[in-house]
């Protein structure tokens, strides 16, 4: 395993093209407005190392026997699917950021049981391709991205209906030795502090779209892969000189970007589908089940750190034994206890694959998800509340250090007399950087889109709610005969 040191050194020695503000950056590791998303991720590499979470941050592989980061394990049992939420959770409460590898977990996990049951029904060998290439990520500790939503183009029609093919990522030209693929992949979380990319197809597809049922491996710096990263409420404070109490979180962040495969080329032994299209369907659904898990972790860490600082907050202003401040804070814990719930709930009713890998049970991963698109803002907005506006209308930390007006700010800014000023404005924010700036990308926002949208959860709970049973159920006891 990778300790902090050189993971950072790792991704300083890629070659990967990458564009901000119109500019190529010359080093994404180096980079201001980069480096807190940098930071999580390599949070994930240095608790590995810390014997206290050893239990949770590795795990032992079933492909090599050895000791692994659990980010690179393929789950073996349902005690394996609850330490990934606890370990997320976590990592939530350590950085209050999004840690950027889960992505590349749940896909590693969901194209193994697929690949192997693709081989199993057609002869093919996509499942020892994959598992040499996911053999090769834990050896080397490698953080993969997950890469599977395109930019779709037009919603209302399919990946062969656009009228630019490109707007789903595809297979362009088959040859002897491998394939060429042209398109994108839109909000990658973690992609520039990655070194693999893992592609999924996005949707289920037609028979008539063979095309586009492709899922393979490059790495970040392959030729033909750029990326353009994305931007975010408040990302420029991070470039100005001696930021930190602006920041609310100096040292973590996330990110997201957009990847550009213009041509690239894909050799066969990194090729995992490619137009089984009777399979994507497959592949789309275990991947976005394992995802909607993992966000039963993660943003409950991040959840717990909110309502910390929203404590405080309180304790700041003095008023933290007025009872509708306690009932807000009592009601925030409630909400972020039962996405845990979720996240826990779906991993001990997981099951076993074919393939020998333990798949979350589907219909709790979805209802985790759907919770997950609602709570967390009312968190944030009960968070909002009790912070009160000076959150969004607090000068800058120039002004508060200015030798002339900085004494104004640290007079008339006070709350509780015992508390210093400065100590109030990092924690409001805080707040702001969780519900309103760079982390309101992967707080809010993501829990609203990310692992797909609110209709996608609804879609599958129909599917796998079962009402004819629970019908059945209910004609027994009335005693109904059809």
């Amino acid at each position: 395993m990778m300790t902090k040191q050189e993971y950072v050194e790792s991704l300083r020695k890629l070659n990967m093209v990458v564009y901000m503000f119109g500019e190529r950056i010359e080093s994404a590791a180096d980079h201001p407005v980069i480096r807190p998303s940098m930071n999580s991720v390599a949070a994930t590499y240095e608790l590995a190392g810390d014997p206290e979470y050893e239990d949770l941050m590795t795990a032992t592989s079933n492909l090599t026997g050895r000791k692994i980061n659990r980010f690179t394990h393929i789950h073996q049992s349902t005690e394996d699917l609850v330490k990934k939420v606890k370990m997320q959770r976590m990592l939530g409460q350590k950085t209050a950021a999004c840690f950027q590898r889960c992505v590349g977990m749940d896909a590693g996990n969901a194209v193994y049981s697929t690949t192997y049951e693709i081989d199993r029904k057609l002869g093919t060998h996509y499942f020892e391709n994959f598992v040499n290439f996911w053999k090769a990520v834990q050896d080397n500790d490698w953080t993969v991205d997950g890469a599977m939503t395109d930019p779709k183009g037009n919603r209302g029609l399919s990946p062969s209906a656009q009228e630019d093919p490109d707007l789903y990522l595809r297979v362009v030209e088959r040859r002897a030795d491998g394939i060429v693929v042209r398109g994108a992949k839109a909000h990658q979380t973690g992609i520039v502090n990655s070194h693999e990319i893992l592609v999924m197809p996005t949707v289920a597809m037609k028979p008539e779209e063979k095309d586009y049922a492709v899922s393979f491996a490059v790495p970040v710096d392959a030729e033909g892969v750029f990326m353009i990263y994305g931007r975010q409420s408040c990302d420029t404070r991070k470039m100005e000189e001696g930021a930190d109490i602006d920041l609310g979180n100096s040292q973590y962040g996330g990110h997201e970007a957009l990847i550009i495969f213009d041509n690239v080329f894909v050799p066969n032994e990194r090729i995992f589908m490619n137009g089984e299209t009777e399979f994507s369907g497959m592949l789309v659904e275990r991947f976005a089940s394992y995802h909607r898990q993992s966000y039963g972790g993660c943003k409950v860490g991040v959840g717990d750190v909110l309502i910390g600082a929203a404590a405080l907050a309180a304790d700041y202003n003095g008023v933290p034994k007025v009872s509708h401040i306690k009932d807000k804070l009592i009601e925030m814990t409630h909400l972020n206890e039962t996405l845990y719930a979720c996240g826990i709930a779906c991993s001990a009713e997981g099951a076993r694959t074919q393939s020998g890998n333990y798949y979350v049970n589907a219909l709790l991963a979805n209802v985790c998800k759907q919770n997950i698109t609602r709570l967390p803002y009312e968190i944030a907005r009960l968070a909002e509340d009790i912070a009160g506006g000076l959150m969004v209308t607090l000068p800058s930390e120039q002004d508060f250090r200015n030798e002339k007006i900085g004494p104004y700010i640290e007079k008339y800014f006070k709350g509780d007399a015992k508390i210093p000023t400065e100590n109030r404005m990092r924690v409001l924010r805080l707040i702001e950087n969780i519900t309103l700036g760079t982390a309101a990308v992967g707080y809010r926002t993501e829990s609203m889109h990310g692992a797909g949208s609110p209709q996608a959860q609804r879609i599958m709970i129909s599917r796998q709610g079962n009402i004819e049973r629970k019908k059945e159920l209910a004609k027994k006891l009335a005693k109904i005969e059809d």
